[in-house]
């Protein structure tokens, strides 16, 4: 009789069971990535060359490319690996805001602001042209995000003797995989992590679309009911860590608490 191992088993139970809990916008998310790594194996039209993030090709007439470039992979290897380090991340984004609200934060200032300062600085500062795809500048902003929140309980981890701010292990990650992975971009990565930054600081939450209208919204259409894993704006959780204590009464926030061709260069491992 064939031997089994329990091991084995678990673990396949329980990645079957967080992938049938993932919520909407996150499987989303990463059924696109694996369609534009499909899309990208045949011949007849180059996706790369079509959505890639590449500072001389994007005007008026492009502007898409401001969003395509983090579905975009170079090979199967590259989608894969983002695709494992962003859905935790993003999953956990979507049940702490909604998906309505990750849909236009991620189809909007999260993904156009980087794109942004990528451009600037490689074009008019660096006066280059280097074409970056992949999701991992999606990864640092929510590093970002993540490791803002985590300062704000816990502000320094140990090393010998020296304290080191936790919001600077995301910089530290970045260096690591620059010295790593000499094909992907520094430049991608930190405009991501840059973005989640400031997101995690809370000076972005201007341009969180306002809840009454996304309740609206849903109650128009019906979502809830008719969407299978969607997070409505009153389903969404306090956030990681729960409601902490505070001096003042606690409230119910009003908004999203926000606290990557010429040479190709991939963003991520």
């Amino acid at each position: 009789m064939p031997s089994v191992n329990l091991a084995s088993v678990l673990t396949s139970l329980r990645s079957r069971t967080y992938t049938t809990r993932l919520p909407l916008f996150t499987r989303g998310v990463l059924v696109a990535i694996l369609a534009f790594w499909i899309a990208g194996i045949q011949s007849l039209w180059d996706v790369r060359a079509w959505g890639g993030l590449a500072p001389d090709q994007v005007g008026i007439t492009t502007l898409y490319r401001l969003n395509t470039f983090p579905f975009i992979h170079l090979n199967i290897f590259h989608a894969l690996m983002n695709a494992l380090a962003l859905a935790p991340l993003l999953e956990r984004f979507e049940s702490e805001h909604g998906t309505l609200t990750s849909l236009a934060l991620f189809f909007g200032p999260l993904t156009t602001i980087p794109a942004f300062i990528y451009l600037f600085v490689e074009k008019f500062i660096l006066r280059s042209n280097t074409t970056v795809m992949g999701a991992s500048m999606w990864v640092f902003l929510l590093l970002g995000i993540e490791a803002i929140r985590t300062y704000r309980v816990n502000p320094y981890f140990v090393i010998s003797t020296y304290n080191i701010p936790t919001w600077t292990s995301p910089l530290a990650l970045l260096v690591v995989i620059a010295a790593l992975v000499p094909s992907s971009s520094f430049l991608g990565h930190l405009s991501g992590l840059v973005v989640g930054y400031i997101c995690g600081l809370g000076y972005l939450k201007f341009l969180a679309p306002p809840e009454k209208v996304l309740r609206w919204i849903e109650a128009r259409l019906n979502l809830l009911g008719r969407l299978p894993f969607y997070i409505s704006i009153d389903q969404k959780t306090y956030g990681r860590f729960g409601v902490l204590p505070s001096n003042g009464s606690p409230s119910r926030g009003s908004g999203v608490a926000m606290g990557i061709v010429g040479t190709t260069q991939r963003l991520g491992p």
